[in-house]
């Protein structure tokens, strides 16, 4: 017999995921809601849950991270019997809000929207479920007691769901003699040491890094990988809190920041962003760690967290790893608060008050799906004839190493998450949702973030509903316009907008080297940061020219299996020196493994197809090649080598 539970525990607070320091100025654009003044703080409420489900559901929901009670709630609301369960000592529900503390979110908004919801909050896209539990909290940063406590009640507000928390172990259970790998349900052992089979129609993976889709099977690469790059991954961040942060703290910073007179820097009732000084703090174990600036979100109890603190090196599939994570990160926290209080004396009061329970890790697995979104989807603002949600975050890549400081790709005005790119290509009755879905590692950066997340998942909870009516796999249904379109016309009812729209042309889309920067972007060679500038008509120079072919044949290596660095060999200052058409081709000669001299080195390329005479003709000074037409040489190469046609 089931037993109810319920649990006390006290939660502190928590600081979500920006994007670096300059989310901060993407914010003082957009503008963000909240209260006029600190709400008081909540006490937890107590949440119910089983020991042990029942044998057999129409969807199992495996995560309480925002994105599986999104998709919990949609299919409970779309008459499915539901089981929304998770293990790892999680004992309240939430994730990555309440126990990783991020606290402050990274929104989605649409430029044209004319409406605005309750609470000032301007075109914030999707809705839906997302905008019913925002509708619940402070605002744009928020009181993690505050948000568990929304989640709690829109999950018990649902009959058709039972929630199982605590499991020690939850595994697919696969269907035997299936053409294809397909899923039947779960293998769970519960909280008290007993195992149980449930069956269920379809499952729907909510977990972080996907680990139940990858214990099934489902293919995935994994950080960098589709860059060529087979190490690297995003920093992973603990947030920290401090406590004593008073109102009288929270006008002096307001008005530090204020003074400043930097969109970079500034407060609203519950957030503030800046300090970027801290980038310059000395850490102890300078191999794993480093500070970028001050993102902080307020709670309620006056205490502040703060995101901030990068660590490098992290395994998010070993528990040790985390575990040992953690113990360096906190090991520097007491030096990081002595420099904060040299710096800022305003956080004189402040002492440290704990960490949150869980890491934030941004990066891990990227599923290959039935359709892998691509940064050139988010560079075209591209629609998708299944969308099931929007992104419009900023392409945010945070630091993957002490050395490295990141990058902000592009800034996209809207694109489409379509509906297969929550399906995997080769198990059957499973979606995955959240950041672990199939995004190349690129709009991973933006796709990655919380309401888009939920966006899909909703969308995925509404998807089981249709499957089941219409006697459709997953897969099946990906294919199918009309099945989709009845997904479409479901969730558009039910609170989210997913109509079609027309994507607005962007000035560096009507560049004439516009073909060459999709290649450029493509594989990580430019950036546009948020105000999109490529710098499409700034000179290059020799040595960015060979970075650049590195970084292709990193992606590319059987294209370009040569070094080209001999092209710079016996050159002063590459750096310093004007790319030349033949300095280009040269390179690009010995990337390749032409032998050429440098006088020849253009002619063999257009004999070999690697460069067409119209690129030459483009090129207005072949003393001193642009970005833009350093990028149209690329796409040469590369349509001809690899056969991508971009």
């Amino acid at each position: 017999m089931a037993r109810n539970k319920w649990l006390v525990l006290i939660v502190t607070v928590s600081v979500l995921l920006f994007a670096g320091g300059g989310w901060m100025l993407y914010k003082a654009i957009y503008g963000g809601g909240g209260p006029t003044s600190t709400p008081e703080a909540q006490e937890l409420q107590k949440v119910e849950y089983l020991d042990r489900a029942e044998e057999e559901y129409d969807v199992i929901v495996v995560g309480t991270d925002p994105e599986g009670i999104a998709a919990a709630i949609s299919a409970a609301r779309n008459g499915l019997k539901t089981l929304l369960i998770d293990g790892h000592d999680r004992e309240i529900l939430g994730g990555l809000m309440t126990l990783g503390w991020l606290n402050t979110i990274d929104l989605n908004y649409d430029a044209d929207k004319k409406a605005t919801l309750p609470g000032g909050r301007h075109g914030v896209l999707n809705e839906g479920i997302f905008s019913e539990w925002y509708d619940m909290v402070e605002g744009d940063s928020f009181d993690v007691t505050t948000a568990a406590n929304a989640f709690n009640e829109l999950v018990s507000a649902e009959d058709n769901i039972d929630l199982v928390l605590m499991a020690q172990e939850i595994e697919p259970l696969m269907a035997e003699g299936t053409e294809e790998p397909a899923i039947e349900g779960i293998r769970v052992v519960h909280e008290d040491g007993t195992p149980q089979s449930v069956r269920a129609k379809a499952v729907i993976d909510a977990t972080q890094d996907a680990d139940f889709a990858y214990a099934a099977g489902v293919q995935f690469t994994l950080g960098r990988e589709d860059l060529g790059d087979t190490v690297s991954q995003m920093a992973v961040t603990l947030v920290f809190r401090l406590v004593n942060a008073d109102e009288e703290f929270w006008q002096a910073i307001t008005k530090r920041l204020a003074d400043l007179n930097d969109p970079n820097y500034g407060t609203t009732t519950m957030s503030a962003w800046g300090f970027n000084e801290m980038q310059e703090y000395p850490p102890q174990n300078a191999e794993r760690l480093r500070m970028r600036g001050l993102n902080i979100g307020r709670q309620n109890d006056e205490s502040i967290l703060i995101n901030a603190l990068q660590i490098f090196g992290v395994d998010p599939y070993d528990p040790a790893s985390k575990a040992e994570a953690k113990e360096i990160a906190e090991a520097e926290l007491k030096h990081i608060l002595k420099y904060m209080k040299e710096l800022y004396p305003e956080f004189a009061p402040l002492e440290l008050g704990g960490t949150a329970p869980e890491l934030y890790v941004r990066e891990s697995r990227h599923m290959k799906g039935m359709y892998r979104l691509t940064i050139l989807d988010l560079l075209e603002n591209k629609d998708q004839w299944d969308r099931i949600g929007f992104g419009s975050y900023p392409v945010d890549i945070q630091r993957t190493s002490p050395s490295d400081y990141g990058a902000v790709v592009m800034n996209p005005v809207k694109y489409a998450i379509p509906f297969r790119s929550i399906v995997p290509l080769h198990v059957d009755n499973l979606l995955v949702v959240g950041k672990a879905s199939s995004y190349d590692t690129l709009p991973h950066g933006s796709a990655r973030v919380i309401p888009t997340g939920m966006a899909t998942a909703q969308s995925a909870g509404a998807a089981a509903r249709v499957a089941i009516e219409e006697g459709l796999t997953f897969r099946e249904m990906a294919e199918s316009r009309e099945a989709i379109k009845k997904l479409q016309d479901l969730i558009n009812d039910q609170g989210m907008d997913v109509q079609p729209y027309t994507p607005k042309i962007q000035p560096y889309m009507e560049h004439p080297a516009y073909p060459g920067l999709k290649v450029a972007v493509y594989l990580g060679m430019a950036t546009g940061g948020y105000d999109n500038n490529f710098y499409l008509d700034d000179e290059s120079n020799s040595q960015r020219f060979v970075n650049q072919v590195n970084l292709a044949k990193r992606v590319y290596p059987e294209a370009f299996k040569s070094d080209p660095s001999q092209a710079i060999a016996n050159m002063q200052e590459p750096a310093s020196q004007p790319l030349t058409l033949q300095q280009a081709s040269l390179t690009i000669a010995y990337a390749v493994g032409l032998e050429a001299a440098p006088e020849e080195a253009q002619a063999e390329l257009i004999n070999a197809g690697l460069l067409r005479q119209e690129t030459v003709d483009f090129i207005e000074d072949q003393n001193q090649l642009t970005n833009g037409e350093s990028y149209m040489i690329f796409k040469d190469v590369l349509e001809r080598l690899v056969g991508v046609r971009f």
